[in-house]
């Protein structure tokens, strides 16, 4: 029997509030669904021939072939030449039930779609033949139960429970100021019909948490949508005081098949020390280090893992020595290269993560080189405790410069201190450069590439300028 609109918001508030300790639910603007959803009635479900009460429903449009985003990144990243190209033409074009939903409605939260299926609330339309009386056949449309990595043929309808969209939506304001809205938009370093990218200042999160009042991805949202449907999706992290590029996908589609090339140039870095393709992603971090390594350039294969500290109350990532039982999951490959050395003691690196596991050139940096980044006061303490025993420094008794006034941006952000002319240092460490495939030309038209265009494809180069604190440190060791 049909669940009535009424009982089955009651049931999913319930099962949602159980679900999740009583936080209840949170759904977003449901009634900005697109102008050519419907409602129906008078379904017959499961094959009951017992006429049901009128239920209406929430119609999504029939599937049509659609591009796999996880397949087209990973023939953008160049991992599926060990895939027949039948293997690979059919799974480009296959979806489940949940991605569709997912596809169709971005306004609903993916949590809420995922319960919708395990409450059982979400139907496919299915045509069933029935002989009357008279001994004809007819055609009777059924709702029949989906799950949620059910397989789509094309054509088929999806329908979702009207008491979706009878829930009143939960607005999200943002008590920002021009000013502060201003400045999230001007760290835009480029954008595009499917990517926005960001300079991402240091001091400030990428994702909200306990305790955390403002964070990139929630700004990015509420500033950074302009036209679109859709709210900016993060694609890759940074820490928190890390500072540079930081790249967001504009559509669910766009952000899956970033988050695929990401995922793919990952997985096959193990396989870096015998390949020298040239890789489609390409990360470069600038780090000021203690010290000096004692080669030019070279690569770093040192697995990591986290331990407890502290009793507890915190942990650290370190270098894991027993190679016989390491996991693939914790492989941290780093290439690096001397850009600049100073008389001072500090030298000035290129970094390019091959993998990107949390903490992974800061312990690189400090455990493997021996030259922690200057501000990392986490990993390398031991060498900033050196460094301030030292006489009062010849970089402040003969740096031009004074200190400022501090310089407050918008969220109480601060730029312009933490220099190495100054006792208390920031950290130095900043992705200037990111080559990514310009996935924007292959959304325009993704059939009409082959895979040798896919090879073809242009890349952009994005780079992003230096902090103004990490400047003034390459200006007073280069005067």
């Amino acid at each position: 029997m049909l669940v009535g609109a009424n009982l089955l918001r009651r049931l999913l508030r319930s099962q949602l509030s159980a679900d999740d300790g009583g936080t209840g639910v949170i759904i977003t603007a449901i009634h900005h669904l697109r102008p050519h959803y419907s409602t129906t009635a008078e379904f017959s479900d499961e094959g009951n021939s017992e006429k049901k009460k009128e239920s209406k429903w929430f119609t999504l449009p029939p599937f049509a072939k659609t591009v796999n985003a996880s397949e087209l990144g990973a023939k953008l990243a160049r991992k599926n030449h060990f895939k027949s190209a039948t293997s690979a033409e059919t799974s480009a074009y296959e979806t489940t039930a949940l991605k569709w939903v997912l596809k169709c409605c971005p306004e609903l939260p993916r949590n809420l779609v995922q319960k919708l299926f395990r409450l059982r609330q979400v139907r496919r339309e299915s045509i069933a033949m029935e002989v009357t009386d008279d001994g004809c056949q007819v055609q009777k449309i059924q709702l029949k139960r989906v799950g949620a990595k059910d397989s789509l043929n094309v054509g088929d309808k999806i329908f979702l429970p009207i008491s979706v969209h009878e829930v009143p939506e939960e607005k999200h304001e943002h008590d920002c100021t021009d000013e502060e809205s201003n400045f999230i938009r001007s760290l835009e370093l480029y954008k595009d019909t499917a990517i926005i990218v960001l300079n991402k200042p240091p001091g400030m999160p990428v994702q909200g948490g306990i305790g955390i009042k403002w964070s990139l991805d929630e700004l990015a949202a509420a500033w950074l949508r302009y036209d679109y449907s859709e709210s900016p999706r993060l694609v890759h992290r940074l820490d928190q005081d890390c500072s540079g590029i930081l790249v967001m996908g504009r559509t669910q589609m766009s952000a899956a098949i970033l988050h695929s090339i990401f995922r793919e140039e990952t997985l096959g870095a193990s396989k870096h020390d015998s390949d020298n393709e040239k890789r489609v992603l390409q990360k470069r971090y600038w780090a000021l280090v203690i010290g000096s390594p004692r080669r030019p350039k070279g690569t770093i294969s040192a697995p990591l893992r986290k331990v407890v500290v502290d009793d507890g109350k915190s942990d650290r990532i370190t270098v894991f020595e027993h190679n016989d039982t390491i996991l693939s999951s914790q492989h941290a490959i780093t290439e690096y290269r001397v850009i600049k050395t100073s008389t001072h003691g500090f030298t000035w690196l290129e970094l390019s993560p091959l993998t990107g596991r949390k903490h992974q050139l800061r312990v690189h940096c400090a455990e493997v080189l021996g030259t922690p980044i200057v501000g990392d006061y986490k990993y390398g303490w031991q060498a900033h405790r050196r460094l301030q025993n030292l006489a009062e420094s010849d970089l402040r008794k003969n740096s031009n410069e004074k200190v400022a006034k501090e310089n407050m941006l918008p969220f109480g952000l601060n730029m312009d201190s933490g220099s190495i002319s100054e006792k208390r240092l920031r950290l130095h460490l900043h992705c200037r450069e990111m080559i990514l495939p310009n996935i924007s030309q292959v959304l325009r038209n993704p059939k009409s590439f082959t895979d040798d265009d896919l090879s073809k494809l242009k890349s952009l180069e994005i780079v992003a300028p230096l902090p103004s604190y990490m400047q003034k440190s390459w200006d007073i060791l280069n005067s």
